[in-house]
């Protein structure tokens, strides 16, 4: 199936997003430590969320997780510290995204794990039990997600965790993110620098908590709207707040540069055009890597260059997404170049084309959202397989039409 996409000359609309998935996941693995005691409120009703409540209701010997690898992490920890025995496996992509360093990590802790296919890769088969806890070094330059798993788990170790984060630490907000929501509900954590956490042992405590809308979706609608060249467009964004917990809130200052400005309402933001923009964008994201495929997109339609560093960790999401970039970039005729396995940059050069052939997204639903703004440039562009939005933003394209998209659905790929 494929999408082929019409924009609208203007915009002026109010957009619910999804709830935040990064919240929603955390505090259901709190929540089900706690014993369910506490009222979540607002859950996000993607994918990646619907498979761990389902993964946390049941006791089934399999647990397949699908694509997400959220939950794969998470549930990797939540298994193994609790009265839980599972077979923990996933999508053929699943199965070729590392969590060696996570297994090692808790088999120190006194877990019983083990490879169920390739070492260093799940399937994994876990018998949970009461993890001792203890000290130990984490590499910081690895997926938050891991030393995020490792954090929610300690309070119900027997001795706590005392963590030291080694190297260079990337996708810190999505650990502070983590102390944050474990500081809400009850656990005894200390930070004694930006790399030592010690957390000792305690309960998470039931309360009432709803759940803030998604700043990663948002990014998206700043991307439209710094793309349409209308000045008087304008998309409100209800339940997003200046002192939200989530890291991608960073999404309005990284889009001001590219001529999106963010005014703080009452119940929410208004995003309007700005009256400048860069000349050349440089940027690290290691702290807010989620972002990086809408800003990549948006330098490139807006042919602005760029050089965008910190994204070492999009080679085991949900593809490798800096081949990705390159390849679908290439298709508009924007040649961008990877350096250090870390790097993005483009020069600004770009080579003429009269069709634009169709867009992959690999799997990875980053890629249709990121890319389905520039039918804004490219009329009647074409998306391929644009229901993976479902993983975190189901109601994406619905959002789009509402927008004013025109959206024609063919059920062959072209």
């Amino acid at each position: 199936m494929y999408y082929s996409l019409q924009a609208p000359e203007a915009i002026s609309k109010t957009i619910a997003l999804p709830s935040s998935k990064s919240i929603s996941n955390r505090a259901l693995i709190m929540n089900q430590l706690s014993g369910n005691d506490i009222l979540l409120e607002n859950l996000a009703d993607c994918d990646d969320t619907q498979v761990m409540i389902r993964a946390l209701g049941s006791r089934s010997k399999v647990t397949d997780i699908g694509a997400a690898g959220t939950a794969m992490r998470f549930l990797t920890a939540y298994f193994a510290s609790t009265d839980n025995s599972t077979l923990l496996t996933g999508t053929e992509r699943m199965r070729h995204r590392p969590i060696g360093i996570l297994v090692d990590a808790l088999l120190s802790l006194g877990a019983d794990i083990s490879y169920a296919g390739e070492e260093g890769y799940p399937p994994l088969s876990i018998k949970g039990r009461r993890l001792k806890g203890g000290e130990m070094s984490i590499p910081g330059h690895i997926s938050s997600q891991y030393i995020s798993a490792l954090m929610m788990i300690a309070p119900y170790t027997v001795n706590g965790l005392r963590m030291h984060l080694t190297g260079d630490i990337i996708s810190k907000s999505y650990i502070n993110l983590t102390e944050q929501l474990m500081r809400r509900f009850g656990a005894d954590i200390e930070r004694e620098d930006e790399r030592t956490l010690t957390i000792r042992p305690s309960r998470y405590t039931g309360k009432s908590f709803t759940i803030e809308n998604d700043w990663s979706a948002a990014s998206y609608w700043y991307e439209i709207l710094a793309l349409l060249a209308d000045k008087e467009s304008c998309i409100m964004l209800p339940n997003l707040c200046a002192n939200s917990l989530q890291g991608d809130a960073e999404v309005r200052k990284l889009f001001e540069p590219l001529g999106v400005n963010t005014t703080f309402k009452e119940g929410g933001i208004l995003l309007t055009k700005g009256t400048e923009r860069c000349r050349e964008y440089n940027q690290d994201l290691s702290s807010q890597p989620d972002l990086a495929q809408a800003i990549v997109v948006t330098c490139a339609m807006l042919r602005i260059p760029f050089t965008i560093t910190g994204l070492q960790t999009l080679r085991i999401k949900e593809t490798d997404r800096m081949k990705a970039l390159r390849m679908e970039l290439a298709k508009t005729g924007v040649h961008i170049e990877e350096r250090n396995s870390n790097t993005l940059t483009w020069n600004g050069t770009t080579e003429h084309t009269d069709n634009i052939l169709p867009i992959d997204t690999y799997e990875d639903h980053r890629m249709a959202m990121a890319f389905a703004p520039c039918a804004i440039c490219y009329p009647l562009l074409k998306i391929n397989h644009p229901e993976v939005v479902s993983k975190s933003y189901p109601r994406f394209w619905e959002d789009l039409r509402q927008a004013g998209f025109k959206i024609l659905q063919q059920s062959t790929l072209p």
